[in-house]
């Protein structure tokens, strides 16, 4: 299983990586061939797996918290608040990222 994530993670940074390196010469390359799909929808992949993690955060953060109440109800409260805090902080990686790379490219447009 590990060996799988680590594969899929390494696509994933080829991808990205070629994606950035491409990009120095997209209006010759995409006059040349007409082949530019990947340049402007890199963004889109790095909001995916942006997202991807922290949806895989929220459940462990979930499962944590919902183990923590099943061992020490009375803590509940407290364990909320904290996975309250938790996912807001989760989730707000997942805006950045979205900010980051959606903003500068519609603002150049």
């Amino acid at each position: 299983m590990i060996r799988a994530k680590l594969f899929v993670m390494s696509a994933l940074m080829i991808l990205l990586t070629v994606a950035t390196a491409s990009a120095q010469g997209a209006e010759h390359a995409a006059a040349a061939t007409g082949n530019s799909w990947f340049i402007p929808a890199s963004p889109a992949f790095a909001v995916a797996i942006a997202a991807f993690g922290g949806a895989l955060g929220d459940g462990k953060a979930i499962a944590a918290a919902c183990e923590g109440t099943a061992r020490n109800p009375g803590a509940g409260g407290r364990i909320f608040t904290m996975l309250l805090l938790g996912l807001a902080l989760i989730e707000t990686l997942v805006l950045f990222t979205f900010l980051t790379l959606f903003i500068p490219s519609a603002i150049i447009k």
